[in-house]
């Protein structure tokens, strides 16, 4: 049986070309960066290589990346980061309630400290409203950390219209675009952040590697204590394969955004017109229009979301019902809770289809085709027991 893999926002298979330029620098070109002699030089020069082809792809400079072990360590660098280093200026941060678990406890844990966290909420599309960011700032407001697409729903926010708001404050703007990049463009010289996670294993790079985009002027407390790598900013020794293989992810993802923007279009096209037409009742959350295209977020009343997830893995279908970093457990989806009442069936029975390399419309077509036929049957099995 061909197993189906639609769980894309959770992690992506590595690119077969990406793991051709990761391969020679676990063996032949495997020095220490820091080294100074020819074996270490050779690691060096891989970094810096990879460094100015991610700034290139992205519009910066190549000294504002930091190459971080991923979006987490990204979000909590430039959270903790700059709060910690420029508190004298205030004490205050502005979120949202729909934000990933990375920026949601590293604001908990700025709140132990003595900060003061405003947790921004969401319409019932998922977006924050430009009104609320406005009401919510203050003089002692020193960070603004909204995440540019959601994980779980795919809502795009307002990004630029919210860095243009606080371009004549003193708070900087930091946005997680894990989910984003790869998926929308990110000419960051046009962007009005100040600050930006991305993680590689999200576009087909390897797992344990990402960066956190710094504008020049910012000056961040390191989170992490050692050597001087990273111009001082993050202590460890780089992981060169690894930086290596996130370069060319990068590479392959800018080459081909228009082509897979298309085609994620029209897989989540497939499924809702699939749907339709078998007459189930279910309803896409997240915004119609301001979205990712790989993310597709379905309710399915009267389903149990567990039984469904379970049915589909039977027939070689994986899928998710949310966040990656919180699978498994049993308490609902906090965005689904943020844009929706608490007791609104919707956060009960959502499950999350997200697309991407090595998806296929056939594939999609039996994806659609499983779910009708396991989505029935589990209705009828609810009304039977009811």
């Amino acid at each position: 049986m061909e197993m189906i893999y639609v769980d894309h926002a959770a992690t992506s298979p590595l690119h077969p070309e990406v793991l051709d330029a990761m391969l020679p620098y676990f063996q032949t070109y495997f020095g220490n960066p820091s080294s100074i002699h020819q074996i270490g030089r050779q690691a060096r020069q891989a970094i810096d290589q990879a460094r100015r082809k991610i700034a290139h792809a992205l519009n910066v400079s190549e000294q504002t990346l930091i190459f971080t072990s991923g979006g987490t360590e990204a979000d909590n660098m430039a959270i903790l980061g700059y709060a910690l280093e420029n508190e004298a200026k205030g004490k205050h941060i502005i979120t949202s309630k729909v934000e990933h678990h990375a920026v949601l406890h590293a604001c908990e844990e700025l709140e132990k400290r003595g900060f003061e966290v405003t947790y921004l909420p969401v319409d019932e599309t998922g977006r924050v409203k430009l009104n609320d960011v406005q009401v919510a700032l203050r003089d002692d407001t020193i960070l603004v950390t909204l995440m540019f697409g959601n994980n779980e729903v795919g809502t795009v926010q307002p990004i630029q219209e919210i860095g243009v708001l606080l371009k004549e404050h003193q708070a900087v703007f930091h946005t997680d675009a894990v989910q984003a990049c790869g998926m929308v463009e990110l000419n960051l010289a046009e962007l009005e952040v100040d600050m930006l996670s991305i993680s590689a294993h999200k576009i087909n790079g390897p797992k344990g590697v990402g960066l956190l985009y710094v504008k020049e002027s910012l000056k961040l407390r390191p989170v992490l204590f050692g050597g001087e790598q990273e111009r001082k900013r993050r202590a460890g020794t780089e992981n060169v394969a690894a930086v290596v293989g996130f370069a060319k992810a990068m590479e392959l993802s800018v080459h081909s955004i228009k082509e897979r923007q298309k085609k994620y279009q029209q897989f989540a096209r497939k499924l809702i017109d699939r749907w339709a037409e078998e007459e189930i009742t279910f309803y896409v959350n997240g915004h119609q229009h301001e979205r990712l295209p790989h993310v597709l977020n379905i309710s399915f009343p009267g389903v149990n979301v567990e039984s469904l997830l379970m049915n589909l893995d039977l027939v070689g279908i994986a899928a998710s019902s949310g966040s990656a970093c919180t699978a498994g457990s049993i308490e609902p989806s906090h965005v689904l809770v943020a844009m929706f009442d608490q007791d609104n069936e919707r956060i009960q029975s959502a499950i999350r289809f997200s697309f991407g390399l090595g998806n296929t419309q056939e594939q999609i077509e039996r994806v659609a085709d499983e779910t009708a036929k396991i989505v029935k049957r589990l209705g009828q099995l609810e009304e039977f027991i009811n």
